[in-house]
């Protein structure tokens, strides 16, 4: 599965914006549309990737009225809402991921109990 794909799962398929601006939004974040996805590499900047996403999504009135079509019975508040919901719970997900020097540190006390004596 390629990084743009990936997003597009993570943003639910739903077509925010073009395949183009999708390239753009991920280039913004280090990553390339075309790579294959690898989670432990890229989880975090593709997290990234939707909050921009999603951030530009509230912050475009016309795009909110699109969210809020009708079709899913959302006003453009509620909608707006359901967006800042979205965005807070993957930011605490992010929170959750450990960074290289966590994993580096933790690597290093699981050794000092693995050796024999």
């Amino acid at each position: 599965m390629t990084i743009l794909e990936r997003l597009k799962l993570e943003l639910s398929n739903k077509d925010y914006f073009t395949q183009c601006e999708y390239k753009v939004f991920l280039e913004e974040n280090s990553l390339s549309a075309g790579d294959n996805y690898n989670k432990k590499l890229h989880q975090k900047d593709l997290l990234y990737t939707c909050i921009d996403i999603l951030e530009a999504v509230s912050n475009d009135v016309d795009m909110m009225r699109k969210v809020s079509d009708g079709t899913m019975e959302f006003t453009t508040d509620s909608a707006y809402k359901f967006i800042q919901d979205r965005i807070q719970k993957i930011k605490e997900k992010i929170a959750t991921i450990p960074t290289d020097e966590e994993v580096v540190k933790n690597d290093s006390f699981c050794l000092m109990f693995s050796k024999r004596r």
